[in-house]
């Protein structure tokens, strides 16, 4: 390390994970740089979740609008004004766009380099041709979509999550690659918009979750006229667009999106010059996101791969990890990351929102649970709002505990934060069943599911005989 290093911190990267850490060190004082080849704001703001959400919004409403007819409000079918919604789509991002400015940071007080930034040796980086040095550096790079190795499809034009908000014209049949969730959002946010969509997957769609959950998502998706290809492998790529499946189908399309997941951005980093070690699921660092071989590197988001647990590709994590950091490098104080209640959503309508252990994780880790369900159906609101379908699925410990919750209904991510809470704390079912909520609110789907689990020994024979017994006592 420098003698005298000129920052106290600097940062690669300017989504969520490097904003968050450079706000925090910046207000307190710290002599801290920023430093960003390409957009302010990252995927997140530009090409993630800001784009497909005011995306899906304009779907969910047309969605809405032909489903107004079961509350007796008889609407034509929509008309999809595609320049409008792509209008809609770019106007949020703008709206948003000054949180994660270079003039909002400047103003914090933190230095904003708008280049490439590599290590040239432990503590010292090259950024616009400029040679900084740091006490301490965090690699935020995040990550881009993969591109699985399948013959000819790198020799025909396809989208990525990075540039499917950028097409002028409406596609007349997009073939989607990959059912995760960013597949099945766009699928259903394209259909519902007026698009043929077919997806293809190797497993099941939203294969990850829950697979008696993801059934509610799959069969919103055939509803809306998507078309889904499980369990195939597509065996090349050819120009019109064309997936050649293995069984030798044909499926032709007007566009393709390549859904396939996400690879770390540690190319031109120069990783190997300052010492830290990593690998294709990104950099190795302790819990607490330190490198593991560099003790003035940390790694923060999609880049980050604490004990070889994994990254998580979500944008809340990387806010997670910058209050790690913050607590780590700013405070000294000891932090660590822990995933047991990490939440993740899938924004189809209905959405799906999980945290904590599925049932077949549960049951695959040894474990022996209960599994608590309650269905939307015998909701009062969703009832009264005529959306009914979906259920609140809880995982529970033998003695109660929760160990995962899942949700599949409409708002469902609204929802998740009461068992992100729970489980973190570590309550029991019957814990959440003892919490009054107001009525009528699809949330007390949830407390309903959590209050099954004592519903046998409250009305078991042993408890009808006690309350006979104090019924005869006096008074």
């Amino acid at each position: 390390m420098p003698d005298a290093p000129e920052l106290d911190l600097a940062v690669i990267g300017a989504g969520s994970a490097g904003l968050s850490i450079t706000y925090v060190a910046a207000r307190l004082g710290l002599r801290v740089a920023i430093i960003e080849r390409e957009r302010m704001g990252g995927d997140c703001l530009n090409t993630g979740c800001v784009p497909s959400k005011a995306l899906l919004a304009a779907a969910h409403a047309a969605s809405a609008a032909r489903r107004a007819g079961r509350l007796g409000v008889r609407l034509p079918e929509p008309e999809i004004d595609w320049a409008a919604v792509r209008a809609h789509v770019h106007g949020a991002i703008a709206a948003i766009a000054p949180q994660d400015s270079e003039e909002r940071y400047r103003s914090l007080g933190a230095e904003v380099i708008r280049a490439e930034a590599r290590f040239t040796g432990p503590g010292t980086l090259e950024a616009g041709g400029r040679r900084l040095t740091a006490r301490r550096i965090v690699v935020a790079a995040g990550s881009r979509a993969s591109v699985p190795d399948i013959p000819g499809l790198r020799d025909v034009p396809f989208h990525t999550h990075a540039t499917i908000f950028g097409m002028e014209e409406k596609p007349e049949h997009l073939l989607i690659l990959g059912g995760g969730a960013i597949g099945v959002e766009m699928a259903q946010a394209h259909a519902a918009l007026g698009c043929r969509v077919t997806v293809v997957e190797h497993g099941r769609v939203a294969g990850r979750e829950d697979a008696e959950l993801a059934s509610v998502v799959r069969d919103a998706l055939l509803t809306e006229g998507v078309v889904l290809r499980e369990g195939v492998t597509v065996a090349a790529v050819e120009p019109g667009p064309v997936l050649v499946l293995g069984d030798g189908t044909r499926l032709r399309g007007s566009h393709l999106l390549v859904a396939a997941g996400r690879t770390p951005n540690l190319g031109g980093l120069g990783l190997e010059a300052a010492g830290v070690r990593a690998t294709a699921r990104g950099i190795a660092t302790d819990t607490g996101l330190r490198s593991l071989t560099a003790r003035h590197v940390y790694a923060a988001g999609d880049i980050a791969d604490p004990e070889g647990i994994g990254p998580r590709y979500l944008t809340h994590v990387g806010a997670y990890h910058a209050g790690i950091l913050a607590r780590r490098i700013l405070f000294r104080l000891p932090a660590r990351v822990d995933y047991r209640a990490l939440p993740r959503v899938t924004y189809t309508d209905p959405e799906l929102a999980q945290v904590g252990m599925t049932e077949e994780e549960a049951r695959a880790a040894g474990r022996e649970v209960r599994v608590l369900r309650w269905p939307f159906a015998e909701n009062d609101r969703a009832i009264a709002e005529g959306r009914t379908e979906g259920l609140a699925k809880l995982v529970v410990s033998t003695g109660g505990r929760l160990l995962g919750a899942g949700i599949a209904g409409a708002h469902a991510g609204e929802m998740i934060g009461l068992w992100t809470a729970a489980i973190g704390r570590r309550l029991s079912a019957d814990a959440v069943a003892g919490m009054v909520l107001p009525y009528p609110t699809r949330a007390e789907v949830g407390k309903r599911a959590a209050s099954t689990f004592s519903l046998d020994r409250l009305f078991a024979p042993r408890t009808r005989w006690l309350v006979r017994a104090l019924g005869r006592l006096p008074g």
